[in-house]
């Protein structure tokens, strides 16, 4: 089975996550999911049947999802500003996380204080303000939802996702 990702939507049509190909094709053999979207005609076939590729699958039953926490990590943090420093927007080599108020300034670890960095904006930074030193965000940095972060590890989101996940077409 291919190794491509399907994804879940609550049965209000609200993203909960992804899964598997084999996942999906089990859901939908066992009556718990309906699907939405194929995967442009693209078929599973055994010996006695053959079922559309899903790409998207409804619950037919409302899960009341717990919100998983994304850990605070200097990875997650690269990872949501999409290895971007935050200042120059430089996108090419070693990238480091700042704080944007320094600890030495009462500065927390948190996703509203840490942000992607190359090292010569970090080094520029330093102990400073960034408006100090001439620096200005590209955007504010914000905790990220746990679909938004998810669906942000993919290369290239399928067009069939774009809708259920309010992305333009």
């Amino acid at each position: 089975m291919p190794k491509q990702e399907v994804l879940v939507l609550n049965q209000n049509y609200e993203p909960l996550t992804l899964c598997r190909v084999r996942r999906a094709v089990v859901l939908m053999y066992l009556g718990k999911a309906e699907l939405v979207e194929s995967s442009n005609g693209k078929v599973i076939r055994s010996i006695n049947n053959w079922l559309p590729l899903p790409s998207v699958l409804r619950l037919n039953r409302y899960i009341k999802a717990n919100r998983r926490e994304i850990p605070l990590s200097k990875r997650n943090i690269l990872r949501r500003d999409n290895h971007q420093c935050q200042y120059c927007g430089l996108k090419i080599g070693p990238m480091t996380t700042d704080h944007v108020v320094p600890k030495g300034k009462g500065g927390v670890d948190s996703w509203e204080n840490l942000v992607c960095a190359c090292a010569e904006c970090n080094t520029k930074k330093g102990i400073n303000s960034f408006s100090r030193v001439g620096l200005k965000l590209m955007r504010r940095p914000k905790k990220p939802s746990y679909i938004s972060f998810v669906v942000n590890t993919i290369e290239k989101v399928p067009e069939e996702w774009r809708p259920y996940l309010f992305m333009d077409a």
